[in-house]
Order: structure tokens, then sequence, then C-alpha cells
């Protein structure tokens, strides 16, 4: 008898060890919300695909990036657009630097437009913000009607 756990009305989870707002505590600490997880949406550039019948228009965000360290690559329907960038401090030969650290970042987002036209491509970087444009191949209507007997 001395096995028995005694029925509770107020609290009706048997499990109840005096730990609940421990684990909690765990469970927000490894939570997504939390500020300082890696997550691919914060670690790269955000872009903006767009579509019409003509053509694609693209939106890149690269705020403090110049037009210099932005590649753009269309090879069979991948575009991409590669960020490389490396900050180094001018007149570093006159300091007496004991530790100094450089920093190189590189980042690249890719998206697959199917009929985009490799000639057609047009970009435009003002205010941190990238703009493509990327006209759309007019392909050869090949269908056949075919009558029934």
């Amino acid at each position: 008898m001395s096995a028995l756990i005694p029925f509770n009305k107020r609290n009706t989870d048997l499990r109840n060890t005096g730990f609940e707002d421990f684990y909690n505590m765990l469970d927000d600490f490894f939570s997504d919300n939390w500020p300082f997880r890696r997550s691919l949406a914060r670690d790269t550039f955000k872009i903006d695909v767009q579509e019409t019948d003509a053509e694609y228009v693209i939106d890149a965000q690269l705020p403090g990036i110049k037009k210099e360290d932005v590649h753009l690559d269309l090879d069979d329907g991948k575009f991409t657009i590669s960020v490389s960038r490396e900050e180094n401090t001018e007149n570093a030969e006159k300091k007496n630097y004991i530790h100094k650290e450089s920093r190189y970042c590189s980042m690249s987002r890719s998206v697959y437009l199917a009929d985009a036209n490799a000639e057609s491509v047009k970009a435009k970087m003002e205010n941190g913000v990238l703009n493509v444009r990327i006209l759309k191949q007019q392909k050869p209507d090949h269908s056949v009607q075919i009558e029934i007997e």
C-alpha cells in the first residue's frame, strides 16, 4: 500500500515532480524564439521574386554592400546572387597592432527560373536594394492540332 499515490482533485497530473518550471525554462531556452539561435533567415540577405507574363523581377536587400561586392550568375535557369566582402582597415601599416582581426563575409542565394533569358538580365543597385529584371524566353508553340476520324 505504500507505493500508491493518492489522487489529488486539484492537480490531476500524477507525474508532478516540482520541476515543471525548470523544464519550461529549458524548453524556452532551446526554442526557436531564443535570440542567439542561428537561423538561415537571419544569416543571409532577403530576396523577393515576382513573376509576370513577360519577366521575372527580383529584389534583394543588401544594406551596406557595395555593388562591386555583388556577383550575379544565371546558368541554365539557376539565378544566383553572391556577396563577398572583406573588411580591412585603411592605414593599418601606421598602427602598432598586437592583435588584429579581419572579417570576411560570403553568402549567396539561388532561385530557379525555368524560362529566363540570359541575354536580357538587367541589374541596378540603389539605396541598398538590388533590383534585377530578367525577361522570359518566348518558347515556340509546337502543339499540333489532331483531327479525330
